[in-house]
């Protein structure tokens, strides 16, 4: 599983170089290091969305993308390395497909907003996004699974759709767009 810290301040990255888990340096600017950072930025995204009172459900659904998330940035740590797979993306989309069953199909698009949680959610999900293109990026120049790709898309999705959830739970509703809007 990748060389684990023993210290967290070790200096060896002064130089611009970090280490990935399996003990090979590369560059802090590494596309590898940045598909890490943004999976991890998302991670730590969601650790704050779950502070925030959830449904049941939802909480523990957040929490095992907590753990899939840790897993898929020791994936992409690892070069050659995989742990994401057809489970992972079968559970979110049981997911997307239970928590958009009892959801009005949308006529227009909608603002990120609503309730607190579900702002966060959409935070959640920009990042998500980002994440998802750095892990196409760093798939276009080195080997890397399909899966990793497919999971970030697929949690985008999920978390879109669980904004619109928890604005329901809140007692809104989705903050709609109104286009051509006119400035007062």
């Amino acid at each position: 599983m990748g060389h684990r810290l023993s210290k967290i301040a070790t200096r060896t990255g002064d130089d611009g170089t970090t280490g990935l888990g399996d003990g090979s340096r590369v560059s802090k600017d590494d596309a590898r290091i940045a598909a890490m950072g943004d999976v991890d930025e998302l991670n730590s995204q969601i650790g704050l969305l779950l502070t925030e009172p959830l449904p049941a459900d939802v909480h523990d659904a957040l929490t095992a993308i907590q753990h899939d998330l840790f897993d898929l940035g020791g994936e992409i740590c690892i070069p050659g390395h995989t742990v994401i797979g057809d489970a992972h993306l079968a559970r979110l989309d049981g997911w997307l497909a239970h928590y958009n069953a009892d959801l009005p199909p949308l006529k227009e698009f909608i603002l990120p907003g609503g309730s607190r949680a579900a702002s966060l959610a959409h935070v959640c999900r920009t990042v998500c996004r980002r994440a998802e293109r750095a892990i196409v990026t760093l798939g276009a120049t080195q080997a890397l699974a399909d899966a990793p790709r497919r999971y970030v898309n697929r949690l985008s999705d999920l978390l879109f759709v669980l904004a619109r959830v928890l604005n329901r739970a809140d007692g809104g509703s989705d903050v709609l767009w109104e286009p051509g809007r006119r400035v007062q």
